[in-house]
């Protein structure tokens, strides 16, 4: 028994992505493809989002280009690939404010937003400091933190304060202070809805950008990586890559880095008529799938 359908749908990608920026320590090692992605739950009466990428105008289109974005596509074209408009979407789970994970806030209009109170107050903070400081801006839109806000003020946004069970039926959301940013956190999805469940999903927002943070870049050498770009300590980012796998029952391949290009040759997938990737880790009972026929 399943209660989600899950997908991991590519909305653009980087094809030319240094690879030192994915990998720490990864010097010299070339460029790879980085998909930009989101992830859709598509429940029984609800239709969540795990982070909405960016809206390609304004100053997240400076960032699109600063960071060698290609082929965006518009959230109606990805998400109807899987029959879904912007309006249906009903939640909205942010694993952190950068503006490819939250920049699109405002393409939904009737969903609550599930945010670390930690992490926008940070980054209100961060945005106070002197320009010296700007380097921990570099991946920030400054009006995506005024839009959390006015969510506030509409009464849309739920501000979540350390580990929250059940903040959506079967799916807990759990801090990552210190880590990626300020105030990350990552999903774990019960999806057949048991306390003790035995089909288990985590979502690492960019607390895992690629299967080799988690699982090494050889066999002979398996060892947790840590991105290569944290704001916060390097540690910490290992130690919860660990209460991720654990929270897994050991199962890394059930720890999802939605940024890994290579989630298609792991689970059911299609390319879009966009050239989009379309990853199915889960069919929900009495539902199609939108990858095979």
């Amino acid at each position: 028994m399943s209660d989600y359908s899950i997908y991991v749908l590519e909305y653009a990608y980087s094809s030319q992505f240094p690879k030192s920026g994915v990998v720490y320590g990864a010097h010299n090692q070339g460029t790879i493809k980085l998909s930009y992605s989101y992830v859709l739950l598509k429940g029984r009466d609800r239709m969540i989002m795990v982070d909405v990428g960016y809206d390609n105008v304004d100053y997240a289109k400076e960032l699109n280009d600063r960071f060698g974005v290609e082929n965006w596509q518009d959230y109606a074209v990805v998400l109807g690939e899987c029959g879904v408009r912007p309006e249906d979407v009903t939640d909205i789970i942010i694993t952190h404010a950068h503006f490819d994970h939250m920049g699109g806030l405002a393409r939904f209009p009737n969903a609550k937003v599930y945010l670390q109170e930690e992490e926008l107050a940070k980054w209100i903070w961060i945005m106070s400091l002197d320009e010296k400081f700007q380097f921990l801006m570099g991946a920030t839109d400054p009006s995506d933190i005024i839009k959390a806000v006015d969510l506030a003020r509409q009464g849309r946004l739920i501000s979540i304060r350390g580990a929250c069970e059940n903040a959506l039926p079967g799916i807990d959301l759990h801090p990552a202070y210190d880590t990626h940013t300020a105030g990350s956190q990552y999903v774990v999805i019960r999806n057949d809805g048991k306390a003790a469940s035995d089909d288990v999903w985590v979502l690492a927002g960019d607390l895992l950008y690629q299967f080799d943070n988690l699982e090494g870049q050889s066999p002979e050498d398996s060892a947790y990586i840590p991105v290569g770009l944290a704001y916060g300590s390097q540690t910490n980012l290992l130690l919860v890559t660990d209460e991720m796998v654990k929270r897994a029952e050991g199962d890394t391949t059930r720890v999802i880095p939605i940024h890994e290009e290579r989630l298609k040759d792991r689970f059911p997938s299609r390319l879009s008529e966009k050239g989009l990737q379309i990853i199915e880790l889960a069919v929900g009972d009495g539902q199609q799938s939108h990858v095979s026929a």
